[in-house]
C-alpha cells in the first residue's frame, strides 16, 4: 500500500512511524508549515532548530513534498502521479477540498486525538481538559467536506489523569494514534471495514482558545476550574495570576488544592513564602490553591517582590 502523510509536529511523526510499523510505503510527507510558512524561515528553523518530526524523516530519508496547499492542482497531480493508496492526515488547519481527499484509491483519513463526535475541532487536549473529562481518545474516521464530521473507522479511549496537562495528553494521544494507523492499514489489507456514522446529536465543537482565557480569576473560578484551566493550557498557553500591576506566572506542575475549606474571599491571599516563590490563594469555592515556584512577568525579582509587596 503506497501512503502519503500529511500533518504537524509529534502527531505528524508518529503517523509516520504508524504507516511504517504496518509495513507499508510512505511515498511521500506534506508537513503543515509549508503552508504557512516561507520556504527560507522553515529552512532556517530546520537548520538552526529542527523540530523531533524533522529529524525523523532526515534520519528516515523520506521524500517531503514542499508545496502552499493540500488543495493545489500540482499537489493533486502528484498524488496521481504516485499511485496514492492512502493519505492520511493529523493536525491539519487547512480545509481539505473533495478534489483533494476523493484521489487516494481507497481513502483519506483523518486521526483527531478525541472522542469524535465530541470535540471536533482544532485543540482536543486544552478542551476536554478544561470541560473535566475523565477520557479523551484518538479516532481515525473518513475525511469529508466538514471537519472531524467523517464515518468512524477505529477508535479508542485515553484516560486523563488528575495531573494530565495537554503536553501529557497529547503525548498519550500520538502514541495511541501510531498503533491505530498501523493497525488500520493492516486491517485495509485484510478485512472489510464498516464505517459508523458519526451522531450529530453529540457533536461538540471548540474554536482555538483566545488570549484573555490566560488570566486565571478566583472570584468566578472554583479551584477545580482553576487547575483544569492550568492543565489545559500548558503547554501552549502560560497562565498568569494578576497582582495590582505584576504578573505571576505559574508552574503547572508546582501548584496543590488544599485539603480545606477557608472562610475568606475569593482572590485574597492568605499565605505565602519568598524562599519557594509561593502563594496560597482562596477560589471562589473557599478552597484554596498554593502556587509555588511562580515567575514575575519580565522581571527575575520574584523573591524580593513576594517579601516586600505581599
Amino acid at each position: 500500500m503506497r501512503v502519503v502523510v500529511l500533518g504537524k509536529g509529534l502527531m505528524l511523526a508518529n503517523i509516520v512511524l504508524g504507516v511504517l510499523d504496518s509495513g507499508a510505503e510512505l511515498v511521500g510527507v506534506f508537513r503543515y508549515e509549508q503552508t504557512s510558512k516561507s520556504r527560507l524561515r522553515i529552512l532556517l528553523e530546520d537548520f538552526f532548530k529542527p523540530q523531533p518530526e524533522v529529524t525523523l524523516l532526515k534520519k528516515l530519508k523520506i521524500p517531503q513534498i514542499k508545496m502552499k496547499s493540500a488543495n493545489d492542482e500540482r499537489f493533486r497531480k502528484l498524488l496521481v502521479h504516485l499511485n496514492v493508496d492512502l493519505v492520511i492526515v493529523g493536525t491539519w488547519h487547512e480545509k481539505i477540498e473533495k478534489e483533494t481527499f476523493n484521489i487516494p484509491k481507497i481513502a483519506t483519513l483523518n486521526v483527531h486525538p478525541s472522542l469524535l463526535p465530541k470535540y471536533r475541532g482544532p485543540n482536543p487536549y486544552m478542551q476536554t481538559i478544561l470541560h473535566g473529562e475523565e477520557y479523551s481518545g484518538v479516532t481515525i474516521h473518513l475525511m469529508n467536506e466538514n471537519f472531524d464530521a467523517g464515518a468512524i473507522l477505529k477508535q479508542e479511549k485515553i484516560k486523563i489523569s488528575d495531573n494530565d496537562t495537554s503536553k501529557e495528553l497529547r503525548e498519550k494521544s500520538v502514541l495511541v494514534a501510531r498503533k491505530l494507523v498501523s493497525e488500520i492499514i493492516n486491517d485495509l489489507n485484510d478485512k472489510v471495514l464498516t464505517p459508523v456514522v458519526q451522531e450529530e446529536k453529540f457533536a461538540t465543537y471548540y474554536p482555538n482558545i483566545i488570549g484573555e482565557e490566560r488570566m486565571l480569576d478566583f472570584e468566578i473560578q472554583t479551584a477545580s476550574e482553576v487547575s483544569r484551566t492550568i492543565r489545559a493550557l500548558h503547554p501552549f498557553l502560560p497562565c498568569y495570576i494578576t497582582h495590582k500591576d505584576k504578573f505571576f506566572i505559574v508552574n503547572p506542575y508546582k501548584f496543590i488544592i488544599l485539603r480545606n475549606s477557608f472562610e475568606r474571599k475569593a482572590g485574597t491571599i492568605i499565605d505565602k513564602n519568598a524562599d519557594k516563590a509561593s502563594l496560597t490563594i482562596v477560589c471562589k469555592d473557599g478552597k484554596a490553591i498554593r502556587f509555588s515556584d511562580l515567575k514575575l512577568y519580565k522581571s527575575k525579582a520574584v523573591k524580593s517582590y513576594i517579601k516586600n509587596n505581599i
